[in-house]
């Protein structure tokens, strides 16, 4: 077998390499099929492709390229993509690997339509196979036992937050949005008590915040839950418990993907733990919601204070 060098910097490459060597005699032909491919061809090609693009490309199925990453050592593709991203990155400006994504799809809507979609179930199906369930179960009963949750997301990462943090008003359990940086995550910081729950959102760049908020919650006696890719090694002996959410190695899908998948979990499982509760509180959010509608100087659009 022989691989040629590629277009990636040492690293994920490197290893993609070095395992498709040590592997070899016990690949199946077309599983070698595709491994040949795989360390073959240009890094971007194989970044911005899905499985059955893989599987065209190579002459094999989706079903065998997913069989050969298996065999290879990926959870899937995304978690290869995951790790030639890194020097991907590293290697090109943002504003060139735009190009390149840009040059990928072209104008073919059909095919922009496609690859969103493709992205998005790849990211589904691996953040579904990573399961833990025991650390599912320390996740819910965090949350369930948390005086208040605070749920902190920065950039891309504050819509899966802000999500968490009303879905959890909504059934009956106190939570709040936390989205600040620097000195001024100091002031919610000083608030965080014994009893009480945090969750980050966070998949992969290990911000400052995110050790002076775990320190903070261990010193007071609150507990944390960590949603993310790439910090699990990083925090893992310091929290309560971590939940795999794989990001997007492209950019072609919104970061915050996985982690509301996961988010919804979270509250589902909540809501299954106290029925009647959430049921109450969904009530009274109808309610209010049906007296907002119909007060006197209210719109459908809002106040129309002028």
């Amino acid at each position: 077998m022989e691989i040629s060098k590629g277009s990636a910097a040492p690293g994920g490459l490197t290893r993609l390499r070095a395992t498709v060597r040590d592997l070899w005699d016990e690949l199946s032909a077309s599983e070698r099929t595709v491994a040949q491919y795989l360390v073959s061809a240009p890094v971007e090609q194989v970044m911005f492709a899905s499985t059955q693009e893989l599987g065209s490309a190579s002459s094999t199925s989706n079903a065998t390229v997913v069989r050969a990453l298996q065999r290879l050592g990926y959870a899937g593709l995304p978690a290869l993509k995951r790790e030639l991203a890194a020097d991907f990155t590293a290697a090109q400006a943002p504003d060139v690997r735009l190009a390149q994504r840009i040059a990928h799809v072209g104008g073919d809507l059909d095919k922009i339509w496609n690859d969103v979609f493709d992205e998005t179930q790849e990211r589904i199906d691996q953040c579904r196979r990573l399961v833990d369930t025991d650390a599912l179960k320390r996740a819910v009963t965090v949350l369930a036992e948390a005086r208040e949750v605070f749920c902190y997301g920065v950039a891309a990462c504050e819509l899966a937050a802000r999500h968490l943090a009303r879905a959890l008003g909504r059934i009956g359990h106190r939570a709040r949005f936390v989205g600040d940086t620097g000195f001024a995550l100091a002031d919610p910081l000083l608030s965080l008590a014994q009893g009480d729950a945090v969750v980050i959102f966070q998949p992969g760049r290990p911000l400052s915040e995110l050790t002076v908020l775990v320190e903070r919650a261990r010193s007071v006696g609150a507990r944390v839950v960590f949603i993310t890719d790439e910090l699990r090694e990083a925090f893992e002996d310091r929290v309560e418990s971590v939940l795999l959410a794989p990001y997007t190695p492209t950019g072609n899908t919104n970061e915050s993907l996985t982690g509301l998948a996961v988010a919804d979990v979270l509250v589902l499982a909540l809501t299954a733990l106290d029925e009647t509760s959430a049921v109450e509180h969904s009530h009274q959010l109808n309610t209010l919601r049906s007296q907002l509608q119909t007060h006197p100087g209210n719109t459908r659009h809002g106040s129309g204070t002028s």
